[in-house]
């Protein structure tokens, strides 16, 4: 029976080997030779003018879950796209398909209007 698990085994230690022989060779390999221009902060091209640890604008968390959101819309709308054809070859539940897929839809235009209305994806 455990015989059955072995190549599960060696699949996850082979695994875990890409992931970390690369990381201790660079340490075995690579040279470690530290100085202060290498260990100074770093931004764009510009010494750091702030705190790494300075809050940012609500807004710009906003915009983000708003584009999430968005694009987890799209990724659910594809895999309905592409099997959509076959409910309609078959006959079976296609309006049912469409219907629900359209209450989704119109679920997220709603709520896309309602952010709009409400100043979230203004940014001033």
């Amino acid at each position: 029976m455990l015989e059955n698990y072995f190549p599960v085994l060696m699949f996850m230690l082979v695994g875990l080997g890409f992931g970390v022989a690369p990381v201790l060779l660079g340490r075995i390999v690579a040279p470690y030779r530290p100085d202060s221009e290498k260990l100074s902060p770093y931004e764009c091209g510009f010494e750091a003018f702030e705190d790494a640890r300075m809050k940012f604008d609500v807004r710009y968390y906003l915009i983000a879950i708003l584009f999430i959101l968005f694009d987890l819309e799209i990724a659910f709308l594809f895999p309905w796209a592409t099997v959509f054809q076959e409910f309609i070859a078959a006959g079976e539940h296609a309006w049912f398909v469409f219907g629900s897929v359209m209450v989704f839809l119109a679920i997220l235009v709603i709520g896309y209007i309602v952010e709009w209305k409400n100043g979230a994806l203004d940014w001033e």
